[in-house]
């Protein structure tokens, strides 16, 4: 199983972007998938999860500004970030708990992450 991050970049304040995450390999299932950040010398924190039913989570710091959403079809993930904000900058993890076809159980998968940078 793999999750493959995508979309992030520089942006101005204010500026918006989209993250997508793929999860690909013999998938089973999927049960949360989320998004997490890590900004330079910072713990890894939780920015936004979503369950497989769709209710969401939001930390409270971009709760109003990111949308979490998900595509169950294509084992997909985004994060659209509008209202961006200099300390929105960090490194963005994609997290998936996903069982594949050869195990009874759901594991925790991390993507590679992806940097976002935001200018003030």
């Amino acid at each position: 199983v793999q999750l493959v991050e995508s979309g992030g970049g520089l942006v101005q304040a204010g500026g918006s972007l989209r993250l997508s995450c793929t999860a690909s390999g013999n998938i089973f299932s999927i049960n949360n998938m989320g998004w997490y950040r890590q900004a330079p010398a910072k713990q890894r924190e939780l920015v936004a999860t979503i369950t497989s039913g769709g209710s969401t989570n939001y930390a409270g710091s971009v709760k109003g500004r990111f949308t979490i959403s998900r595509d169950n079809a294509k084992n997909t993930v985004y994060l659209q970030m509008n209202s961006l904000k200099p300390e929105d900058t960090a490194v963005y993890y994609c997290h998936g708990e996903v069982r594949d076809y050869s195990v009874k159980y759901h594991y925790d998968y991390w993507g590679q992450g992806t940097q976002v940078t935001v200018s003030s």
